[in-house]
C-alpha cells in the first residue's frame, strides 16, 4: 500500500510536466500496470488521455493472457483509455512498415505493438 501511495505521489508530480493531451502505451509498458492489476492509478492520473494502439490490443488479445485484455476492456468502457487505429493511407502507417518488417536493412525491426505507439506519438 505505501509502495502504491509513493508511486502515486510521483506520477502527480510528473503529470504536470506533461506537455500532451495523449499518453501512448506499447504492450510492454500497460502490461506492467495490468499483471498487477493496478492500472487505476493510470486512470486516476491520465482519464481519457490513455491511447492503446489497435497493435498493441491485439497482442493483448493473446487467450493465454485475455485477463489483461478484459483489464484494458474496462479502461476503454469507463472511458479511462481509447483505441487509435493507424491509417494506410499516411506517412506515419509507412514508418510503421519500415520498423515492423526487413523493408530497410539500416534498423532493427521492433513489436508492432512499439512500433505504433511511436508512429501515433509521432501523428
Amino acid at each position: 500500500m505505501l509502495s502504491e501511495m509513493i508511486l502515486y505521489t510521483e506520477l502527480e508530480k510528473r503529470r504536470q510536466f506533461l506537455l500532451t493531451d495523449s499518453i501512448f502505451f506499447d504492450t510492454d509498458c500497460i502490461s506492467a500496470f495490468l499483471w498487477v492489476n493496478n492500472q487505476s492509478l493510470l486512470a486516476q492520473m491520465y482519464k481519457g488521455k490513455i491511447v492503446i494502439p489497435y497493435p498493441v490490443y491485439n497482442e493483448l488479445s493473446n487467450p493465454r493472457i485475455l485477463h489483461l485484455k478484459s483489464r484494458v476492456d474496462t479502461l476503454i468502457k469507463n472511458k479511462y483509455a481509447f483505441l487509435e487505429s493507424i491509417d494506410i493511407t499516411t506517412e506515419e502507417y509507412q514508418l510503421y512498415k519500415q520498423l515492423t518488417s526487413n523493408s530497410s536493412k539500416n534498423h532493427k525491426i521492433i513489436g508492432k505493438g512499439e512500433a505504433a505507439s511511436i508512429v501515433l506519438t509521432k501523428k
